[in-house]
């Protein structure tokens, strides 16, 4: 059973500001805006939601297939990829792109500005799901738009079972066109904030939209999440950590426990544990793709939050 993961691959810049933004924007003056922030702590991480998914994944002891494009600068995350026994082969690299990036500017109260690139992911419409064999689960991740469109559709037209997880990527589309990704799916996944927004938008509460799916995910931050489920709410508690470092990357790593439970065929509480497992064990890491727990380590997590790991 192979997982397609199509999503972006991101560099992550992150810089850090020794001291408050409030500080240095003078309110009586945003209409002419122009500050610089001298920023002695600076760290590049790999990112971007399809990297991040695979690489939990992989941890979990699975072979996904990433699904993604890239620009003349990718030669480190493709580096990355071989070391850490990830297939590339439809990860496409453009010429004349930049690998998208965000250039993420925090301060000392955790405030942030960010600028983002999208770069080769606005192309990711050129990647065709149908060039990959074997694939029997997938999930259509944060990407360019004309991409999310492309592989929900092919998918569909191949009968892959999907998870339609646009996240950030929601504001780009309309209520109907989130209506026919939900058609297209078997399941979804939101954070909270983006769960109101898909009602806001369609005019439909969670409960009938969770009607259209075999299952729509709903995840809460620290209070856990809720799997909506053949008509019933599974309620799905959040998992302790062992400290809470960074919350970057903590949404893809749930998603790839979820998927990893479907592709297993588990029932959806244990699923949904062992998404919530993944998620505590990176938010005590900081970036996206720097914890490195064994598969035992795992199953000790999962053990002492829920019992006995099912695999």
């Amino acid at each position: 059973m192979t997982i397609l993961v199509c999503g972006s691959m991101a560099y992550d810049t992150i810089m850090v500001f020794h001291d408050r933004f409030r500080n240095h924007i003078l309110p009586d003056k945003i209409h002419v805006l122009n500050v610089a922030f001298l920023v002695p702590d600076m760290r590049r991480e790999f990112g971007g939601c399809a990297g991040n998914i695979a690489y939990n994944l992989k941890l979990l002891g699975d072979d996904p297939l990433i699904m993604a494009t890239v620009g003349d600068d990718a030669g480190p995350y493709l580096n990355r990829l071989d070391g850490l026994g990830l297939s590339r082969a439809h990860v496409r690299q453009l010429d004349g792109c930049f690998t998208a990036q965000a250039f993420i500017t925090t301060d000392l109260d955790d405030n942030q500005i960010t600028a983002f690139h999208p770069g080769a992911m606005t192309l990711s419409h050129q990647n065709r799901v149908t060039d990959a064999r074997n694939v029997t689960l997938a999930i259509v991740a944060p990407d360019g738009r004309d991409g999310m469109l492309r592989h929900a559709a092919d998918l569909a037209a191949a009968e892959i079972p999907f998870v339609f997880d646009p996240g950030q990527g929601m504001p780009m589309f309309s209520g109907e066109e989130l209506l026919h990704f939900l058609d297209q799916a078997q399941f979804a996944c939101f954070n909270d904030y983006e769960a109101k927004l898909l009602c806001d938008r369609t005019g439909q509460p969670l409960e009938q939209l969770a009607t259209k799916l075999d299952a729509l995910i709903v995840t809460r931050g620290g209070e856990g999440s809720h799997i909506y489920a053949k008509g019933q709410r599974i309620d799905i508690p959040c998992v302790t950590a062992k400290e809470v470092v960074d919350p970057t990357g903590c949404g893809d790593a749930y998603r790839a426990g979820l998927l990893y439970g479907i592709a297993k065929g588990w029932d959806w509480e244990k699923t949904g544990q062992l998404a919530a497992v993944m998620g505590a064990i990176k938010v005590a890491c900081r970036g996206g793709q720097n914890h490195q727990p064994s598969r035992n380590e795992i199953a000790a997590c999962f053990a002492n939050a829920f019992g006995k790991m099912p695999w």
